[in-house]
């Protein structure tokens, strides 16, 4: 696949994610929603599905739509290196745009929400007790369960590196519901961005982008955790996983 078409369908399916995953977390915060307090399940399950919606799309590029999946199959020999760069802008560039596009469905929300300050959590994670060396061991082993589920699920078919198990939408399905136990197990003390993009992109749009007002600032202090934890989480997998291999 040309890098051109790898950017493309990157954006695509990100933009898709961070649509329908910031949109669940909108319809929990924001007032006169009919998801209105939804609760910690509510986001966890719209998320896993986003998840799935994101990856169906992105299906012909690999879905990856995670700067530290990307860096874990380019490290086990599954993504080429030359690609990695075209993976990651699309899936930062969609990342931002699926953040936009949240804000514009959710517009008379935000302009009616009686605490404006507090919508950055729409939009980007935040630890619940704040400790930068715990919060990021806290996303190191929530990525590292993701990736190394990707890695070493047994398949019998792969899409760079993806698990399809004889079809591409039970291997999405698979990544979804790995995605739905860590945001219920592992997901309390950080918001579980395990995705550098995810995170970051959004954060992006909501400090520069997006004119909501009276909005607090992008907790810039913290961002970089929920980028370096995944990084890290996801390059320890690629090598649990090649440390595996070479054993057989």
């Amino acid at each position: 696949m040309s890098a051109g078409a790898i950017f493309v369908w990157e954006l695509l399916g990100t933009a898709v994610l961070i649509l329908l995953g910031n949109g669940v977390v909108a319809n929990h915060v924001l007032r006169k929603n009919n998801g209105h307090n939804g609760g910690i399940l509510f986001i966890t399950f719209g998320w896993a599905f986003a998840v799935f919606t994101g990856a169906s799309i992105a299906a012909p590029s690999g879905a990856q739509l995670n700067p530290a999946l990307t860096l874990g199959l380019a490290i086990a020999g599954k993504t080429a290196w030359a690609d990695v760069p075209f993976y990651v802008l699309g899936q930062m560039v969609g990342a931002i745009l699926g953040a936009v596009l949240c804000w514009l469905l959710y517009k008379l929300q935000f302009d009616d929400h009686p605490e404006p300050a507090e919508t950055l959590g729409i939009f980007s994670t935040a630890p619940q007790i704040p400790n930068k060396a715990w919060n990021l061991v806290t996303e190191i082993i929530g990525t590292f369960v993701l990736v190394a589920w990707v890695l070493l699920s047994p398949v019998y078919g792969t899409t760079k590196g993806t698990p399809d198990f004889g079809n591409s939408a039970l291997g999405y399905a698979g990544v979804s519901f790995v995605v739905l136990v860590i945001g219920i197990s592992l997901g309390g003390p950080t918001g579980y961005a395990i995705n550098p993009a995810r995170d970051l992109g959004p954060r992006i749009a909501y400090s520069f982008l997006l004119p909501i007002k009276n909005k607090r600032d992008g907790n810039w202090g913290y961002a970089w955790i929920p980028v370096l934890g995944p990084v890290i989480g996801g390059g320890l997998a690629a090598l649990l996983y090649l440390a595996v291999h070479n054993l057989t």
